[in-house]
């Protein structure tokens, strides 16, 4: 999927030294290696604000990004010094899964030395560019007698931004120097970055004199719309207004709808009658179908939008108790208590990296974790609870109440039966969503189901999935250890004519947490998406935080990361070594 990145920063320390005014902040972004000896990729450079230390970047930058790939991004700040190096102002690391699952797709991040950093992620449109080439004719001078301004043109738009309602700059143009009858070169604009691909929203496009110091002029502005703008090419053009009078006129050369934003291969819109905004579509009953006249759609919702629109994915754990994996207490079996570093077996391993990824996406972090294959009081259990509650907080609670398990009185039996299990985790997964949407939100569930070997009965397991299918529910079975999973892959390839289960041996990725969690949640996506869409459910509007409600993490220690920048000051390239991430479950 691609993910868009914007990011800001706040209350910078002032580095441009004693009598030289204020910081000059610019930002560069470089995803960091998850590899030894790769190296790290530079995503791009933000524009330079003057004398700010409260920078807010119009740039963004698109980065194709999977559920279960780490993906951690370094934004470094720096002063831009024109005769001398950049100075460091500050920086910080964030993982775009992190950032994606927090409330608002935002996270921020105090810096050393103070200040903090800010990273918004969002789903990235392709609505195509608007070319545009404009003049100005006739503009009141605001550079006293003996000068004339330098114009240039800015777009502004309404959104709900770092701190709320608020006009952001999303597009700003060169200058002319020292003329009042600027024309301007041709231009290529974003048009999901400047209307969001709305032809009729409203934008202000105004016109500034050029400082030095960045305290840039107003020459005049009107208030339009990209169709607007489009109607009045070769027209006499737009009155520039400054406070209710009139200071020149702007006039439109040349503006045409580009589809896709590639002039090569683009096709033009036809602007004369814009598209119908049509009602979110609700699904015919089946038996009509054959009647059903087919209608323009909206582009298909995606994963993003749902977790824009404040989806939560809920996180079930089960884990096998049978006597297959042997004796706990004995080196070499699957649930060894004995173990060294951090986690003592496979399956805290697979729990630690799995779940460390699905708990970004789920708020309150509190999970139900189950148990099957052990007898308590002699009787055998195919679904019980472990731990002490019904559920726990966070990736370390699921630890905790598996290693308790061992201290509850159980014995280790058999068979492998998982239907209970899977029931119990679709009961959950439905009673959550049904919750949710009685409160106007949205939930989907994971179970993820751990064992060391195949289920007793495969037909009785397959029909189980196939009956629990039309729940809001992704399953993901990791096998543990080194027995014939043949049967488990069936499940993964056979249960349902709907996808929801996957299958991974957990062996084929003991050493690359990051290539498991790839491997078992890259379906999940989609699944998801399937679900809502099967049951005509759209995503709800992206959620708008302000500042205060903003997750901000503490300073971590800085990532030395050089940079060599080409003659023009935008050429990049990394010319320290390969910068390593490495995974934090194993």
């Amino acid at each position: 999927m691609k993910i868009q990145l914007s990011v800001k920063a706040s209350k910078l320390q002032n580095v441009a030294g004693t009598f030289k005014g204020t910081s000059d902040p610019f930002a560069i972004l470089t995803i960091l290696a998850n590899n030894r000896g790769a190296k790290p990729e530079l995503v791009g450079k933000t524009e330079v604000i003057k004398n700010s230390l409260n920078p807010d970047w119009t740039a963004t930058f698109t980065v194709d990004y999977e559920l279960g790939t780490p993906m951690n991004v370094l934004v470094k700040v720096c002063d831009e010094v024109k005769k001398g190096e950049n100075i460091s102002m500050g920086s910080a690391v964030f993982c775009v899964g992190s950032v994606l699952g927090a409330k608002g797709n935002t996270k921020a991040q105090t810096i050393k030395g103070g200040g903090k950093i800010f990273i918004r992620a969002e789903k990235a449109k392709d609505a195509g560019s608007l070319r545009l080439r404009m003049s100005g004719v006739k503009l009141t001078n605001t550079d006293g007698y003996f000068n004339k301004s330098d114009p240039f043109y800015q777009f502004t738009k309404k959104e709900e931004g770092f701190r709320g309602t608020e006009w952001n700059i999303v597009h700003r143009s060169g200058y002319i120097k020292n003329d009042l009858n600027p024309v301007w070169p041709m231009d290529n604009i974003d048009l999901n970055v400047l209307c969001d691909g709305d032809l009729d929203k409203k934008f202000k496009l105004d016109v500034y004199d050029n400082e030095k110091s960045g305290d840039h002029e107003f020459m005049g502005g009107i208030e339009t719309s990209v169709n607007q703008l489009v109607g009045a090419k070769g027209s006499v053009g737009f009155d520039l207004m400054k406070k209710g009078k009139k200071e020149g006129t702007l006039k439109i050369h040349m503006a045409e709808i580009l589809q896709g934003g590639n002039a090569g291969t683009s096709k033009k819109f036809d602007v004369s009658a814009p598209p119908v905004k049509l009602p979110p579509p609700t699904a015919p009953p089946m038996e009509d179908m054959a009647n059903f006249s087919i209608a323009p759609i909206p582009p298909r919702a995606s994963f993003t939008d749902y977790i824009s629109g404040g989806c939560e994915m809920n996180l079930c754990v089960a884990i096998d108790f049978t006597g297959s994996n042997g004796d706990p207490r004995k080196p070499g079996t699957l649930h060894y208590m004995g173990g060294e570093g951090r986690f003592r077996n496979d399956y805290e391993r697979a729990i630690s990296s799995i779940g460390s990824v699905l708990a970004d996406f789920d708020h309150d972090k509190k999970f139900p974790v189950y148990g099957f294959g052990a007898k308590y009081g002699g009787t055998i259990q195919h679904c019980f609870q472990c731990g002490p509650t019904s559920e726990v907080d966070g990736v370390d609670g699921i630890i905790q109440a598996y290693r308790q398990t061992f201290s509850s009185g159980l014995v280790m039996s058999g068979p492998t039966v998982i239907t209970e299990v899977l029931r119990t985790g679709a009961a959950f997964a439905v009673s959550s969503q049904e919750a949710a949407m009685a409160e106007g939100k949205q939930k989907y569930t994971t179970l993820l189901i751990l064992t060391d070997g195949a289920v007793s009965d495969v037909a009785a397991t397959a029909r189980c999935i196939n009956e629990i299918k039309n729940a809001p529910l992704s399953i993901v079975i990791v096998g543990i250890g080194s027995a014939d999973f043949g049967a488990m892959q069936f499940l993964d390839d056979n249960a349902s004519d709907i996808d929801i289960a996957q299958f991974v041996e957990f062996n084929a990725h003991k050493h690359d947490s990051g290539s498991l969690t790839n491997a078992t949640l890259q379906e999940i996506p989609t699944q998801l998406e399937s679900y809502f869409q099967r049951h005509g459910i759209m995503p709800n509007p992206p959620i708008q935080v302000e500042e205060e409600e903003i997750v901000v993490e503490a300073e971590e220690e800085e990532i030395d990361l050089t940079i060599d920048f080409g003659a023009d000051g935008n050429n990049m390239s990394v010319s320290s070594g390969g910068v390593y991430v490495p995974p934090g479950a194993y």
